[in-house]
C-alpha cells in the first residue's frame, strides 16, 4: 500500500492503517529501535508506542514522508527508553558513546532549553548535512541518526572502521566549526 493511502486511512480514523503501517515499516521501525536500545523486546515497544503516537499525531499532521516521520517517532521514543533504562543503572553502551562523541561540538543543554531553539539546531544540522558528500551524510546518519556502531557505519559506507573513526573525528570537527560560524555558543 503506498504512503499516501496510509495517511488516508489514519484521516478517517480506520485502524487498519497500524496493520498498514507495521506491514509497510515495521521492520524499518523495529531495526531503528534496536539498533538504539539494544533489545527486542525493548524495541518492539518502542515500535508499537510509534503507532500508538502516529495514531494521535495523524490528523493534525500530513506527513510528506510517512517513513521519516515514522523514523523520527521511533527514534525519539528509542532515546527515551534507553534514557530510562541508564537512569536506573549506569551501564555503558552505544547510546552513552554517541553522545559523549557529539558533546564537544554541539552547544550546551542550557542554551538550547526552548523547542524553537531546538527546532532551529535541528534546521542548522540538516543544513550541514546538505554541505557534505553523500558517503560523508550517510556515514554521519548511520552513526548520530540511527546509532549505529562505528564497525557498522564503515561496512555500510565500505570504509575500514580505523577510516570510519577518523572520518567522524573530522565530521564532529567540521560540524562544531559550521555551528560556530552559525553563531551557536558551544
Amino acid at each position: 500500500m503506498q504512503d499516501n493511502e496510509i495517511i488516508r486511512l489514519y484521516w478517517e480514523r480506520n485502524e487498519r492503517a497500524i496493520e498498514e503501517t507495521d506491514a509497510a515499516y515495521g521492520s524499518y521501525c523495529r531495526g531503528i529501535s534496536k539498533s538504539i536500545v539494544g533489545n527486542a523486546l525493548d524495541a518492539e515497544e518502542c515500535v508499537n508506542d510509534t503507532y500508538l503516537r502516529a495514531w494521535n499525531s495523524i490528523p493534525p499532521e500530513r506527513p510528506s514522508k510517512l517513513s521519516l516521520f515514522l523514523a523520527r517517532i521511533t527514534r525519539n521514543l528509542s532515546l527515551d527508553k534507553v534514557r530510562k533504562n541508564n537512569a536506573k543503572k549506569r551501564g555503558s553502551g552505544e547510546y552513552i558513546s554517541i553522545t559523549e562523541e557529539l558533546e564537544a561540538c554541539l552547544p550546551a543543554k542550557d542554551d538550547v532549553e526552548k523547542e524553537i531553539e531546538n527546532e532551529e539546531l535541528s534546521k542548522t544540522v540538516n543544513a550541514f548535512l546538505h554541505t557534505l558528500h553523500e558517503r560523508d551524510s550517510a556515514l554521519f546518519l548511520l552513526r548520530y541518526f540511527y546509532m549505529k556502531s562505528v564497525a557498522e557505519c564503515a561496512l555500510r559506507c565500505g570504509m575500514s572502521e580505523n577510516g570510519a573513526k577518523v572520518k567522524l573525528h573530522r565530521l564532529r570537527a567540521k560540524l562544531k566549526t559550521y555551528l560556530e560560524k552559525e553563531e551557536y555558543k558551544l
